[in-house]
């Protein structure tokens, strides 16, 4: 029943102003490690790139394609002012910073902001707190995010050093894709359609396709490496609806850092990263120059039943040697099966926290509020009097607990804030599934979805469980799910349906891996837990960008806390408006 909520709105204090960002706290240290303030004006422009032998006009961030890299350290304060020179409407998502209390600059369109219209500005003003290693930025509305993406670079604090072998250089490797087809224009005839919009035309790494695409031999990444050394490679997948593989030939790497996280080291030979998804790894090169030059190479991994870019990227890894040497062997790597569920889930068990005194796991070990969301596909009935492309003549769809989530037009933080919720939003969304069923079995007749704009209300610093449940409806699938702002930890995960009498007993409580993003497994589930520590309205969602555009998103609101430090401020002047 939609009505005024009947819980608090958030209310800033009257009697003195809330800071917005404290740098640096004193650390054990001799002298207190300082922090800085960082500028950066983002341009949105149009602007010609031509790939695959074809040019088109994309929307970009000054030009750049991939976008600047922004380089901060710990605790250090952006300003970022984006101005927008496009026609399109356009905010930006910092992916992974946890914007403590700075909700407003987290950026999803219609749930923390309205977007920036044409020949508008906006500045995002937050600190990085907790951060450390790679994390990325890219668009939050629609398919922009396709060409508007960069890296995100965040150094330990002065006088801090990493907790493993100093790299003698470090690499962001960017895993796109590339359309020779307008982005904005695939989803809307999808959308318009029904149906499933048509798959990329490449994978790119840093903005290449490199020579196993055609007419791309010279747009090709190289990395030249010196041997003997250590690079960190900053991974990042930036790609829009494709999980991935990552290897480089007759070389294994070390896993150091997942999304921006130190984690327990450990050597692999293949990279499994999901959309969303960022990881730091240790190249060692070897001793002396081989007279061979290294593909590097990515392709998908994909369980589900439609379509898919099956293709492979490659760049190539170079040693210095004597130039004079010709006819140089090319040394390719194997990747596993584009199916290989078993592969993914054994590596991505072996991510653990580090759990030390200086970097702790502080896991909930007990919950106050447990949820069990079941996701995946569905489908919404076909408009009368229309020819749908969908399964059966629908459109196709995506939820959570059947809830296919509705974007407002306007934003809903904005609507919480003021108390102005009432035709915007609910706060019923389901706990757990409506109406039960074998959830990785033989999937239900109906496959109708509920559309809605329905949230959860968590009050501040609730310890929280949600087991996301894999599900058959349309076939079983992997779904990277990404959390805004919050860190969660993944304490479970496994394959059928979750069993809540026998599956707690495994949960890891010690060392889970720390993310904000992770592959719920195809066919399985996945359990996480978090403290609700930060107030707002945070989007979850995945992110398969086809799959968000098919509703499968929700919003949770986080209320104040009683102390002014945990109270959302009110926002900035320069708030766009719908």
């Amino acid at each position: 029943m939609r009505g005024r909520m009947a819980f608090h709105h958030f209310s800033p204090p009257h009697y003195l102003p809330i800071l917005f960002f404290v740098c640096c706290v004193v650390s054990l240290l001799p002298k207190p490690a300082l922090c800085a303030t960082r500028h950066y004006t983002f341009n949105i422009v149009q602007h010609n790139v031509t790939r695959l032998c074809h040019t088109k006009s994309i929307v970009s961030v000054n030009g750049q394609f991939p976008g600047p890299r922004l380089v901060a350290r710990e605790g250090d304060q952006l300003i970022i002012k984006v101005v927008n020179h496009v026609a399109n409407n356009i905010t930006i998502h910092w992916h992974g910073v946890r914007q403590l209390r700075t909700g407003w600059a987290d950026g999803p369109a219609y749930v923390t902001q309205c977007p920036i219209q044409t020949g508008h500005t906006y500045t995002y003003n937050f600190t990085l707190t907790g951060h450390r290693g790679t994390l990325f930025w890219h668009a939050h509305i629609s398919w922009l995010r396709s060409t508007v993406y960069g890296p995100l670079i965040i150094f330990p604090r002065r006088n801090e050093s990493y907790p493993f072998e100093k790299p003698y250089k470090e690499v962001p490797i960017v895993f796109g894709e590339w359309w020779n087809a307008d982005t904005e224009a695939v989803i809307s005839q999808a959308l318009q359609t029904g149906g499933a919009p048509n798959v990329s035309d490449a994978y790119t790494i840093n903005g290449l396709p490199g020579p196993l695409y055609n007419c791309s031999h010279e747009d090709t990444f190289k990395l030249k490496v010196k041997p003997g050394k250590t690079y960190m490679l900053r991974l990042i997948n930036a790609a829009m609806n494709d999980e991935l593989y990552f290897s480089i030939a007759n070389h294994s790497v070390t896993i150091v850092e997942a999304d921006a996280l130190y984690v327990k080291p450990f050597k692999t030979d293949v990279v499994v990263i999901t959309p969303g998804q960022t990881t730091n790894v240790l190249l060692k090169t070897k001793p002396t120059s081989p007279t061979a030059t290294f593909i590097m190479a990515a392709a998908p991994y994909f369980t589900g039943q439609g379509t898919i870019d099956n293709s492979t990227v490659a760049g190539m890894l170079e040693y210095q040697h004597d130039a004079s040497i010709a006819n140089k062997t090319v040394v390719n790597p194997t990747l596993p099966a584009v199916n290989a569920t078993s592969f993914v889930a054994n590596f991505t068990r072996k991510f653990r926290s580090l759990a030390t005194a200086k970097f702790p796991a502080n896991v909930p070990q007990t919950v106050q509020k447990r949820f069990y969301f079941t996701i995946g596909l569905g489908s919404s009935p076909c408009p009368a009097n229309t020819t749908c492309q969908g399964p059966n003549g629908t459109k196709f769809a995506a939820s959570v607990n059947n809830i296919s989530f509705a974007l407002p037009s306007t934003a809903l933080l904005q609507s919480y804030f003021f108390g102005k919720s009432n035709g915007v939003f609910t706060t019923d969304f389901p706990t757990q599934p409506t109406n039960p069923y074998n959830y990785t079995g033989t999937p239900p007749n109906n496959t109708i979805v509920t559309n809605a704009t329905r949230t959860v209300v968590l009050q501040f610093n609730t310890s929280v469980e949600v087991v996301l449940q894999d599900t058959s409806i349309l076939g079983v699938e992997s779904h990277p799910l990404h959390l805004h702002g919050f860190n969660f930890f993944v304490v479970g995960e496994g394959f059928g349906n979750y069993d809540p009498n026998k599956d707690p007993a495994n949960f890891n409580l010690v060392d889970p891996v720390e993310r904000n993003t992770v592959g719920v497994p195809s066919g399985g589930w996945l359990a996480i837990r978090f403290f609700a520590d930060n107030p707002g309205v945070w989007l979850m969602h995945c992110h398969f960008d086809v799959h968000t555009s098919w509703g499968l998103r929700m919003a949770w609101i986080v209320l104040n806390g009683f102390l002014p430090n945990e109270k959302l401020p009110p926002p900035p002047s320069d708030l766009p408006s719908c």
